[in-house]
């Protein structure tokens, strides 16, 4: 699943290329990709047609376009969902599911998405935090690198759980934005373990591997994301290259950058962790 960095790469995108035009047609070429619109492609096209896109912004994973009736454009973007920025006469993609048009013909927003898990929505927006976001963004945690983030308030949130600390990093109601991907290389930079619990950590211990994870998704975002395959692009369908800086993360029995130890990988969750170790010892109850 895309992370932060590489949702915060398409947003700049979408605010570079999209935002401050008007939508004159929809045309939905995949129902799945209209699945959480309850009218489906009808309601979507009839919502988006004549608004004009106000602002693209982002909570943690979640990317949404403002519109001028103070709706939003929510867009999902799940496993392999592409918001792409293309010529009008430039043939589709191969799995392209939505098209959007606008009133001054220059290009046109895509959605394109290999696997249909993702799709595009118009919703209501609702106050949280002190700010609009879409209804179903409501619940979530501001992520680290948002400059209204409290992060000694999310150092408290961590410390009275009663979890696992890398459990409590994906929790995206709490602080979001942190996926499997960073969550590895945060750990790793901060010298925690996975399973650490929670309420057992000291407020430094917290506040550390947040830090880290601010600094890596920050590094991730300079060099346009992390990309394993071609699915993870930015509008103009480039990949990110991260993917050389991990430290940890897919790395099963290479040396450690820091100790030269072979990284171990674990199952979690239905997926992997990748630690050290050496640099990452595991708590005794674990």
């Amino acid at each position: 699943m895309p992370e932060l960095p590489e949702v915060e790469v398409v947003r700049r995108g979408v605010a570079d290329h999209a935002v401050g035009r008007t939508v004159t047609s929809v045309e939905v070429l995949h129902p799945r990709a209209v699945r959480r619109q309850p009218g489906g492609a009808a309601e979507l096209a009839a919502r988006l047609a004549g608004r004009t896109l106000v602002a693209a912004r982002r909570r943690g994973k979640f990317l949404w376009v403002d519109l001028d009736d103070g709706t939003a454009l929510l867009a999902h973007l799940g496993m392999s969902g592409q918001l792409l920025v293309q010529p009008g006469d430039r043939p589709d993609e191969k799995h392209l599911r939505v098209r959007l048009r606008f009133g001054d013909d220059r290009s046109e927003l895509r959605f394109v998405d290999q696997r249909t898990f993702g799709g595009l929505t118009a919703v209501d927006t609702a106050d949280s935090d002190g700010e609009r976001v879409p209804v179903p963004v409501v619940h979530i945690g501001r992520d680290p690198l948002d400059p209204s983030f409290d992060l000694e308030a999310a150092v408290g949130a961590y410390r009275r759980r009663r979890t696992e600390l890398k459990r409590a990093l994906l929790d995206q109601t709490v602080v979001s934005g942190i996926g499997n991907i960073y969550a590895d290389e945060a750990l790793w930079r901060a010298r925690l373990h996975s399973l650490r619990p929670t309420a057992r950590l000291t407020r430094p211990d917290v506040r550390k591997v947040l830090l880290a994870a601010s600094e890596v998704m920050t590094e991730a975002l300079a060099q346009g994301g992390t990309s394993f395959d071609a699915l993870y692009v930015d509008v103009h369908g480039e990949s990110g290259y991260f993917e050389r800086s991990l430290a940890v993360y897919g790395r099963e029995d290479e040396p450690c950058p820091r100790c030269g130890t072979a990284i171990r990988r674990s199952a979690f969750m239905n997926r992997s962790s990748f630690w050290c170790p050496t640099c990452q010892r595991v708590p005794r109850r674990a």
